[in-house]
């Protein structure tokens, strides 16, 4: 990842910061359901080149803009598999891999025990994947609102996250094919090609991305697309093949004037992300437009999941692997571990995407969906919670843990290494602490 040396963001770094894009997508959404349902729908659905071609804003928004959500997620979880990264080696990762098994445990067994005691009808089971997935981008701001820039918690989280949406993107793959189609297992051979396309590109030193993108991941998303899963996921195999630098070399290591990293992975995110920021207003506004009479069993299922499951399940395997000898970061305890659980619970953009995947019928798709968007309390909660259990802000860095970094375009990553001693490359760390979010 690209270090970023400037002290001054610009109006559109801000807006992919604070996800202005998404979230006005989501807001948009909600209000125009809410005054014309129908509008909406007519809007969203119309296909552009004529019935039958399924060309329409919400194919564009899940089934195309997404591929490059996700192979920026691939990015992130390749990068954080490289020696120095935050997964490598395995055991300094442990704790918060545990805590990811419980994020993911948490919110399935309150998700079917809330489908049990409400009674349920039993096709609302089919959602218990929604609630297994963060959002990382809102789960880091509000935890830099709670915890402050420099709190462990917030590397924490943002490991927990990303290994998170690592286990979201198999379960969406292996639990969630089209539901109007039945698998075509035999295309999956397409998949496999263009891993092999990227596999050979890289042997063959391509640097360029687009080959990667355009030839294996093409060749990928036409395999999902006919084997009818999820071509959204095309990259996710065909990211790893792109050539890095081998090593994710820590925080103050990334240079003090400007982005330097010029290897495909990172070319590839700097290009992409900035469109995929933008373009989550148009996912946003195709898959939140709910109207609030939609609330239902599984509203309260996929919202009990996110808030209740994430933190207990969370809070419970972190502390499990504290107990055996795999110890919390330091300055964690069990009052932080229970906060950064409950802001894992901010479910929005992933939650949205498993919902429309998991129900056909609108009106449980509209109350799952509900649910997610809900989930956004765990931002306010989880800053009362502070307060309540007097956590102090940190904005000072820990000697020898992970830390957060922004890249030029808001983007938060996670890396580990040691600490420079170079004075000015600490001070690269103030554009990373808004004052917006951070009032003293």
């Amino acid at each position: 990842m690209s270090g970023h040396a400037t002290g001054k963001r610009t109006a559109l770094e801000t807006l992919q910061e604070f996800s202005v894009p998404l979230l006005a997508g989501v807001l948009l959404a909600i209000l125009w359901a809410n005054v014309d349902h129908h509008g909406y729908h007519e809007a969203v659905e119309h296909e552009w080149f004529g019935a039958g071609t399924h060309l329409n804003l919400h194919f564009f928004a899940n089934e195309v803009l997404m591929v490059f959500f996700f192979g920026i997620a691939s990015k992130e979880i390749t990068e954080a598999c490289l020696p120095g990264g935050a997964l490598n080696p395995p055991r300094k990762a442990v704790n918060p891999l545990m805590g990811t098994i419980g994020g993911v445990a948490g919110p399935v067994g309150v998700y079917f025990l809330m489908v049990m005691v409400l009674g349920a009808d039993a096709a609302v089971k089919n959602g218990w994947g929604i609630p297994t997935a963060t959002d990382i981008a809102l789960a880091w701001l509000v935890a830099r609102l709670v915890f402050g820039a420099r709190h462990p918690a917030v590397s924490f989280l943002l490991l927990l996250a990303v290994a998170d949406d690592a286990l979201g993107l198999a379960i969406i793959a292996v639990f969630y094919p089209d539901p109007a189609h039945p698998t075509e297992p035999i295309y999956l051979g397409l998949v496999l090609l263009g891993m092999a396309v990227g596999y050979v590109l890289k042997k063959k030193d391509v640097q360029s991305f687009w080959p990667y993108v355009l030839v294996g991941g093409g060749i990928s998303w036409t395999g999902l697309y006919l084997a009818h899963l999820h071509p959204a996921l095309a990259l996710v195999p065909v990211v790893p093949f792109m050539p890095n630098r081998g090593q994710d070399e820590g925080l103050f290591e990334e240079g003090t004037h400007g982005p330097i990293y010029s290897d495909t992975l990172n070319k590839f995110e700097h290009f992409f992300k900035a469109p995929v920021d933008f373009g989550l207003l148009t996912f946003g506004l195709a898959n939140a437009g709910v109207p609030f009479t939609s609330m239902g069993d599984a509203t309260w299922s996929v919202l009990a999941a996110l808030l209740i499951g994430k933190t207990v399940g969370i809070t419970a395997f972190a502390m499990l692997g504290h107990k055996l000898g795999f110890s919390l970061p330091k300055g964690m305890d069990f009052r932080t571990v229970v906060i950064a659980g409950l802001v894992a619970g901010l479910g929005l953009t992933v939650a949205l995407f498993v919902a429309g995947a998991a129900f056909t019928e609108p009106g449980l798709q509209g109350a799952a969906k509900m649910g997610a968007l809900l989930s956004s309390l765990a931002a306010p909660l989880a800053i009362v919670l502070g307060k309540l259990l007097n956590v102090k802000r940190q904005d000072t860095v820990l000697e020898g843990e992970p830390q957060p970094v922004i890249n030029p375009s808001g983007r938060p990553s996670l890396r580990s290494g040691p600490m420079s001693d170079n004075p000015d490359a600490e001070m690269d760390l103030g554009p990373t602490s808004s004052p917006a979010l951070e009032p003293e």
